[in-house]
């Protein structure tokens, strides 16, 4: 049950939808303007980061940044437009 991030393409609004699956898709609509003129988002997975050779703790290692439906994690990847 995976959460969408989509970019409404009438009003700009930026929106994440939790979905059951993916047959919800078509029935996604801009929470803001109510348009179904939108553009799914590519999604970037959170990373645990671990070098393995140590039984000692190590913190946790991911890029994230403030998004209005909680923290998401933002990677620039090349051709990646938001």
């Amino acid at each position: 049950m995976p959460i969408y991030e989509f970019h409404c393409k009438d009003c700009g609004e930026e929106f994440e939808v939790f979905l059951k699956n993916k047959n919800e898709l078509s029935e996604v609509s801009c929470p803001k303007c109510k348009s179904k003129n939108i553009k799914r988002l590519m999604s970037v997975v959170n990373a645990i980061v671990d070098s393995g050779s140590s039984s000692v703790d190590k913190p946790r290692i991911t890029a994230q940044h403030n998004c209005p439906t909680g923290t998401c994690t933002q990677v620039e990847l090349p051709g990646y437009e938001r």
